[in-house]
Order: C-alpha cells, then structure tokens, then sequence
C-alpha cells in the first residue's frame, strides 16, 4: 500500500475488497514458487509483505522505501520484518514490486537495479496499473509515470535481463465498472485524489467474491483488467 493512502482505510486495510483480493493474487502468481526471503521495492506500508509473512513459509522479508521517515524492525508471527530507507543488497530469493515501476522514468534501470541486488535464482513478481486511457486523477495523486499493457510492461521486464515465466490481468470482472466510473469523473474534472474509499459492508463482500471467482483466470487473462501481474527470472 501506498505511503500516501495509509490512513484512507482505517486500521484494517487487509478487509477492504481490493487489497484483500490483490493479496490473494500475489499467494495466486506465487504458487510453486519455493522462497524463504523476500525483497519488497517500494513497500509503502509493507501490506503485501505482513500478508505473505504471514500466510506463507516466508522466513524474513525486507522492506524497502526511501519515503521512510527512519528505519526499524517488527515481528509478523514470529518472523522478522525490517523497513530500510535504502539496501545495497539482499540474499532474497523473492522480489517483490507492487505497484512501483510506474513511479520512476526509467523502469527498466529500476528493474536491473534489483535484478542485480537480489539471488541469481530470485523470482519477480512484479504488478502495475494497467492501460493508459485510464489514467486519472488517482494517478495524478499517486505519482504515477505511466500505465501499461502487458505486452508492455513485460518488454520492460525483457529488456532488464528478466526472462517471463507469465503474465496476466487482474480485476477483469470489475474492469467495465471502473471504465465507466473513470470516464465520468474525468468529465467531472474531479480533485486530484485517491479513488480508494472504505464501502458498506455488503458492497465490499460483493466485491471481493467476485474478484476471488476470477482468481483462478489470473495466469490466463491476457485481455484487460486494472492490473497486469508479471512472474518473470533472471534470464539464463
């Protein structure tokens, strides 16, 4: 999660319907995947690091981000964490990019930054916004470059020495839905803000089942979505 939208959602981030069912993506894309270390870029409130920590056999995860205003450690059922502002390397066999690539000019540098900092044997997982005509004042808020395709973003991937493993779409299902309400506020010429909002209780389990019923859909969906998941390797 975002530095910037930590607070919107209250103390329990994890239950509202689009981070619980990203969450579940994430455990989704990693299936298979044996790793004991994570290196989470960019990790904001450390959401995604805290969620894995906790519902996989993860040993250690680091997080890093330089919006951090100092450096510490917690323990996530037993299991360390540690927030870094900077790293110069981790033995991570894991590296995991949330929403980040988006944020910097050049995201191929970015990737390569990482793809030397991590295990010649670490797995990518790396997500971003997808498509540019949805681009709106929530990514205008966030900082965001730019959105992608995934023929896109796993070009990037490509061209930072990466080898894909797949790629997929993510939030097909409440893609229609999002157009529309995006389309209108443009027209609105709405504030610059985030478009994460808490929902009643019953929209919010709506949502998130129908986001889980596309889970399975996740290694297949190469035709739209909100977001668009790589897994990708070192390339031999």
């Amino acid at each position: 999660m975002d530095i910037k939208e930590t607070g919107i959602l209250g103390p329990d981030p994890g239950g509202h319907w689009y981070y619980r069912s990203k969450a579940e993506a994430v455990e989704r894309c990693l299936r298979g995947v044996t790793c004991t270390t994570l290196l989470d870029v960019g990790a904001g409130s450390g959401f995604f690091s805290r969620h894995l920590l906790t519902h996989t056999a993860l040993r250690t995860a680091y997080c890093v981000d330089p919006n951090y205003e100092r450096e510490w450690g917690e323990t996530v059922g037993g299991k360390p964490l540690h927030f870094l502002q900077r790293t110069d390397g981790v033995d991570a066999d894991l590296v995991l990019l949330m929403d980040v690539v988006e944020h910097v000019d050049d995201d191929v540098a970015l990737l390569r930054e990482y793809r030397a900092k991590a295990r010649a044997d670490a797995a990518f997982l790396i997500s971003v916004p997808a498509f540019q005509f949805l681009w709106s004042a929530h990514d205008v808020f966030l900082g965001h470059r730019r959105r992608y395709t995934l023929h896109g973003l796993e070009t990037a991937v490509r061209n930072a020495g990466l080898r894909v493993e797949f790629g997929g779409y993510f939030y097909g299902a409440v893609f229609p839905l999002a157009v529309l309400v995006r389309l209108a506020r443009r027209r609105a010429h709405g504030a610059v803000s985030s478009d994460l909002r808490p929902h009643h209780p019953a929209i919010n389990a709506l949502l998130l089942g129908v986001c889980r019923a596309e889970l399975p859909l996740l290694r297949h969906n190469r035709l739209f979505g909100l977001t668009a998941f790589c897994l990708a390797r070192r390339a031999s």
